[in-house]
């Protein structure tokens, strides 16, 4: 059991560039017993990632920014102060309405954080390791079939 405290100041936490945002590791699961991570994400106004579903529960919490964020058959629009749960097995993606926006994203277990590691080392053009890299993460993309 984890009895430490850990504090993520400001521009701390390690950084990982994904295909649609900049994910900043506040809070990786080595604090919290594997429970739970807190990451920082900025992501400028792009396309959306494709639609996809991990095997863990997640929340949102705006910061800056506008986002849309799409869970099953639903939009959300949400903003600075908005929050939103997704639970594991949902199909989602964001896209951000403003020039930019910036989000914590909150998630159940380490998984997310191996994730987002895995995917930064990653070639974005290289489909098959995407996919790869995603089904070893329990992250499906598309919609289940």
């Amino acid at each position: 059991m984890n009895e430490s405290v850990h504090l993520s100041n400001a521009g701390s936490g390690a950084e990982y560039a994904a295909p649609d945002a900049t994910v900043t590791v506040k809070i990786g699961s080595e604090h919290t017993d594997g429970q739970y991570e807190v990451f920082e994400i900025d992501a400028p106004r792009a396309d959306a990632s494709p639609p996809h579903a991990e095997s863990w529960s997640k929340a949102f919490y705006v910061l800056q920014g506008r986002i849309l964020v799409q869970a099953g058959d639903q939009g959300y629009d949400l903003g600075p102060g908005a929050s939103i749960s997704i639970p594991a097995g949902t199909v989602n993606t964001f896209s951000v309405l403003t020039p930019a926006a910036k989000f914590l994203a909150i998630s159940q277990t380490g998984r997310m954080g191996a994730f987002f590691a895995d995917l930064a080392g990653a070639d974005p053009t290289d489909y098959a390791a995407l996919g790869q890299i995603s089904a070893r993460h329990g992250v499906t993309i598309g919609a289940p079939s």
